[in-house]
């Protein structure tokens, strides 16, 4: 359950910072609800995660995959390409988060 409540509250953070910028700095009701609730519900199924998977590991796995994917909806959304070292560097996050999750003992295999 740790890793279906941590994958909750990565879409649910993912969600709400793509819809940050439809806010229009929180002048518009309906995105600016879609942030609060997102984020919201990020953060409440982190802490069910953190009940089991360390507090480090969790926010390693939760910002590794939410920058990737918020990159992901910036392009799907607003037409935001990456360059090169952006990729670059996406890639090296990524590598981050397996070297964690194949290697390290602090994460339950």
């Amino acid at each position: 359950m740790p890793y279906l409540y941590l994958a909750i509250a990565i879409i649910s953070e993912v969600v709400a910072t793509s819809a940050l910028k439809a806010t229009a700095e929180f002048t518009r009701l309906g995105p600016s609800l879609i942030v609060v609730a997102g984020y919201g519900l990020a953060f409440y199924f982190m802490t069910l995660t953190i009940r089991t998977i360390p507090v480090g590991i969790t926010y390693a796995v939760w910002s590794g995959a939410g920058i990737v994917l918020v990159i992901l909806a910036g392009i799907l959304l607003y037409r935001q390409i990456p360059d090169l070292p952006a990729i670059i560097g996406m890639a090296l996050i990524v590598a981050g988060v397996m070297v964690i999750h194949l290697f390290s003992k602090t994460v339950r295999h």
